[in-house]
């Protein structure tokens, strides 16, 4: 052990009170990868330690184990199995598929240029791993040949899902992020976004360097290689090495398009071109045998050793016998019985103990271990049932999943694939549907932070409803979350109980409607326009507070409630004060007609020398006429006359 291995505080220690951490076998920008013993399983296990700068990241930690879970969940032969995610203390932690062997960039940096038959077989284990990947809707986002492990045993297999990446880009060091950028997709580089089709651009790279030897676009700094992506094509590879079959130069030239949109949709479509490239050439993909190795990494995880790859069948020249003479043959033939004697007595001893070794292998050897079916997408009696069939005991865990219904199965621990003794205990995860979330009073918050807080727990928001309201401008006035199972919204106002996956309106205040009262008709439109009322008409109203022609005010609302943005309005406008009908006071007494008009709101005027008369004296004439409209506080001129 090296004295950075023994400075290693971790070396020695019982993580979890599970796994017991053996050696460090590798050490990066973002984790260091240990081979550990799970004490539970009695089985060896790769645990992969968050730095600390990250394991205090909220938002890494969330991402960590979220990309953690759904990692879990591909069941595929050549994608690396994750067993289990924790913390202990203020340690995250990846527990993984122990695989000793060498990295696909190993190999290359050992043999330089691929086979077409070396690059066919593993580009075709990588794609399936990748297909079940986008099956499941997981974009693995760093393909690259560091993150394809060839296992001594044969297994190629595709890791590191993205789970062990900062948050920020700071948190890488030059060289990582060269090795990343190399295999960058332009759309990365433009815009940010990364799909399915930005890990087939990687793997184009890749397979372009494979048959190449080298990688498509060189540089010194990160931005160069950066901007050639997103800038230039990929060439053929046969221009640097011609017995690339022109099948091959098609494939890279089409995973490698600048624009998504022309690329392999996702790695199904590209391995369903490989396996046809594969009977167009005769070739069949062959497992890629390691020869067994004791590899030892330095503090940078290089290989102090690396492991041979494919070795070439090494033949001889046959030696002849010759057979000059008869005495020559007698002794070739007395040779040939005795080395044909010794053959035989090789071959017993070999059948012993061969039979010797498949009765360990199948006695108390792995052959005695059963490989844990995939039991995900089926209810618990079912999982429990195929299990058993594998003489495996299954133990139901509820978990919350956002994808997967409720009662449905998610995975089991230990993975599909993953081997143990029979009789074992396999925990089977079972989905509760997706977590629900309490979420506080929405009415009085600004809309984007009630937007926020719904977004935040997986809740789809649509547009705001507007309206004009006594409250402040945008804020929320009422709330109302849509089931994602269906059935009618329920209102969110006041706080309530959602579940992720639900979606959600906001109603929202736009303050009150201007006040255009006592306003001419030209300025309260232009008001109201402002605010995106529109016009439908006018209406008259007499008024005794408002001058004709001015506003009185808006018409009620047809329906009630608020009115909205874009809805149009009445304008109520003053035709004045209202007019009355002026009575009759003919014939008349002056003092009953003063009455009579007084009463009904208008002055009487007369020649003020009957006034000593007001008893007897008649009125035989007035201005205005009976039943004139004229306006109250109007004066009616009386014409007296003395009673005969």
């Amino acid at each position: 052990m090296s004295t950075s291995q023994q400075a290693d505080p971790l070396i020695g220690r019982l993580v979890d009170g599970r796994y017991r951490v053996r050696a460090r076998i590798a050490r990066g920008g973002m984790a260091t990868v240990y081979v550990a013993t799970d004490l539970r399983l009695e089985r060896r296990i790769a645990l992969k330690v968050m730095h600390g700068h990250l394991s205090d990241d909220t938002v890494f930690q969330s991402r960590f184990i979220q990309e953690a879970r759904a990692a879990a969940r591909l069941a595929d032969p050549h994608v690396v199995n994750v067993f289990d995610q924790g913390q202990d203390g203020d340690m995250a932690y990846l527990v993984m598929e122990y695989l000793p062997g060498i990295t696909l960039r190993e190999l290359m940096r050992e043999q330089k240029r691929l086979t077409v038959a070396q690059t066919i077989t593993i580009m075709d284990a990588i794609l399936s791993g990748l297909a079940a990947a986008h099956r499941a809707g997981i974009v693995h986002r760093d393909v690259k040949p560091e993150n394809v492990l060839l296992a001594e045993d044969g297994r190629i297999k595709i890791g590191d899902f993205g789970l062990a990446r900062a948050t920020t880009a700071n948190t890488a060091t030059g060289a990582q992020l060269l090795g990343t950028i190399a295999y960058l997709a332009p759309e990365l580089v433009t815009r940010g976004t990364a799909d399915a089709r930005s890990d087939i651009y990687s793997l184009g790279i890749m397979l372009y360097e494979m048959l190449a030897g080298e990688q498509p676009y060189q540089g010194e700094q990160p931005m160069q290689i950066a901007f050639q992506h997103a800038t230039d094509s990929v060439p053929r590879p046969s221009v640097k090495n011609p017995g690339v079959p022109e099948q091959l130069d098609e494939l890279v030239l089409w995973a490698t398009e600048k624009s998504p949109d022309e690329r392999p949709v996702d790695a199904r479509e590209m391995l369903d071109r490989l396996r046809e490239i594969e009977r167009e050439l005769g070739i069949q993909p062959q497992v890629a045998r390691t020869a067994p190795t004791s590899v030892i990494r330095d503090e940078d995880g290089a290989q102090a050793e690396l492991t041979k790859v494919l070795p070439a069948a090494i033949t001889g020249p046959m030696a002849a016998i010759d057979d000059a003479d008869n005495a020559a043959r007698l002794r070739a033939a007395t040779k040939k019985r005795t080395r044909r004697g010794a053959w035989l007595f090789a071959l017993v001893i070999v059948l012993a103990a061969l039979a010797a070794g498949i009765g360990w292998w199948f006695g108390s050897g792995p052959g005695s271990q059963v490989a844990i079916p995939d039991v995900s997408n089926r209810t618990f009696a079912e999982a429990q049932a195929q299990l058993a069939e594998e003489g495996l005991v299954a133990v139901q865990e509820d978990v919350f999943d956002f994808d997967i219904a409720a009662g449905t199965t998610v995975g089991s621990d230990p993975g599909a694939g993953s081997r143990v003794d029979k009789e074992s205990t396999v925990t089977v995860f079972v989905s509760k549907g997706p977590q629900d979330h309490a979420v506080a009073a929405l009415a009085g918050l600004p809309a984007d932070q009630a937007r926020g807080a719904l977004e935040g727990v997986r809740v789809t928001v649509g547009d705001d409803e507007l309206y004009f309201t006594d409250a402040a401008e945008n804020t929320v006035i009422a709330a109302w979350i849509t089931p994602r199972a269906g059935g009618d919204p329920i209102e969110c106002t006041n706080g309530c109980t959602i579940h992720e996956g639900d979606s959600g309106v906001l109603s929202v205040s736009v303050g009150p409607v201007p006040d255009v009262a006592g306003q001419s008709v030209g300025d309260a439109t232009a008001a109201l326009n402002a605010k995106n009322l529109q016009i439908a008409g006018t209406t008259e109203e007499t008024s005794e507070s408002v001058e004709k022609g001015l506003v009185i005010r808006i018409a009620d609302r047809e329906g009630g409630g608020s009115w909205r943005p874009g809805e149009a309005v009445t304008l109520v406008v003053s035709s004045g004060p209202p007019l009355f009908p002026v009575p009759n006071v003919v014939d008349k007494t002056l003092a009953e007609a003063k009455k009579i008009l007084s009463d009904a709101g208008f002055r009487a005027t007369y020649n003020p020398l009957w006034e000593p008369f007001a008893l007897i004296a008649t009125v035989v004439a007035q201005d205005p006429e009976d039943g004139a409209q004229r306006v109250k506080g109007t004066s009616v001129s009386l014409d007296l006359s003395a009673t005969d």
